[in-house]
């Protein structure tokens, strides 16, 4: 009797953010790219995310990095030139910010499916990415561009959520993070193939990891449990096959306005909430076995 195939498992692949590092250690002896992408290799990353600058391509084909692409565009004719710059230099996956926080939802949506062609045609995976100061600023604006993208294109947006956004705007509470934030598509969230993970409140849109000294940060602790951990075993629950699921660790620096002045340091908060949630994804495949 031949034996029975074993179905593959669904795979999580963490990236850090080139952002992350921004003038790091300082800005007077900032570490050059090839050894900003190098640093996120020996740290045990799978991906960096990042510009389409040849020397960040450089850099990831050399440590065996994977880029993920992160861009603004606002225009239709900006898609295609924009996208086939990320093609170049090796990305897949590709983070968008479409368009302004005033731009009209019906225009919003002629841009979104430029992206979605343009990335159609060169083989690439663009999101949209709900964040503020674009046209996905609110849940509600997020919630309008994909549904009017359905309705006009009969066809589901493709999205990469970044939950701290609109918690913060909603002023969720730790008990209820997870409750609200899953009204939020789920089916899109199923079918996400790159999502964003920063720490926050329901009032912060970034919190440290950690105290500096070794110890989790209790509002950390408080994320990983009400939220990430509910958001990959939901999102594991709902796949088929071997998808992978690519996660930024979206922690910004000191002086982008979210990190604060008093966080411990950004850099080596990011690579402990890597293995944090590389350990919540591991609990969440043995739950969805059960």
């Amino acid at each position: 009797m031949a034996k029975k195939k074993q179905a593959k498992r669904p795979q999580l692949k963490l990236c850090a953010a080139a952002w992350t590092l921004t003038n790091y250690p300082s800005e007077a002896k900032q570490w050059s790219m090839d050894r900003k992408v190098r640093a996120a290799k020996e740290a045990g990353f799978a991906g960096f995310s990042a510009g389409a600058d040849p020397e960040i391509a450089e850099a990831c084909a050399k440590h065996g990095l994977q880029l993920v692409g992160g861009v603004d565009i606002a225009t239709v004719e900006e898609a295609g030139p924009k996208l086939a710059a990320f093609k170049e230099a090796g990305a897949e996956h590709i983070n968008v910010q479409l368009c302004d926080h005033d731009t009209e939802i019906r225009k919003a949506v002629t841009v979104a499916r430029a992206v979605m062609k343009a990335g159609k045609e060169l083989k690439l995976k663009p999101a949209i990415e709900w964040h503020r100061d674009t046209c996905t600023e609110t849940p509600e604006k997020g919630l309008a561009l994909a549904a009017q993208y359905e309705k006009r294109y009969k066809e589901k947006l493709r999205t990469n959520f970044d939950h701290s956004h609109p918690a913060i705007i909603k002023q969720l509470r730790p008990t209820n993070f997870w409750e609200r934030i899953a009204e939020y598509r789920p089916d899109l969230l199923r079918m996400s193939e790159l999502i964003h993970f920063r720490t926050f409140t329901g009032s912060h849109c970034q919190t440290p990891v950690t105290n500096g000294r070794g110890v989790l940060d209790a509002d950390f602790i408080s994320w990983r449990d009400n939220f990430l951990k509910h958001l990959l075993y939901n999102w594991v629950k709902g796949q088929r096959g071997a998808t992978e699921l690519w996660a930024v660790v979206e922690l910004g620096p000191r002086g982008s306005g979210y990190a604060l002045d008093c966080f411990p340091d950004v850099w080596k908060d990011a690579i402990v909430a890597r293995g944090e949630i590389e350990k919540a994804f591991k609990g969440a495949l043995r739950k969805a076995k059960k």
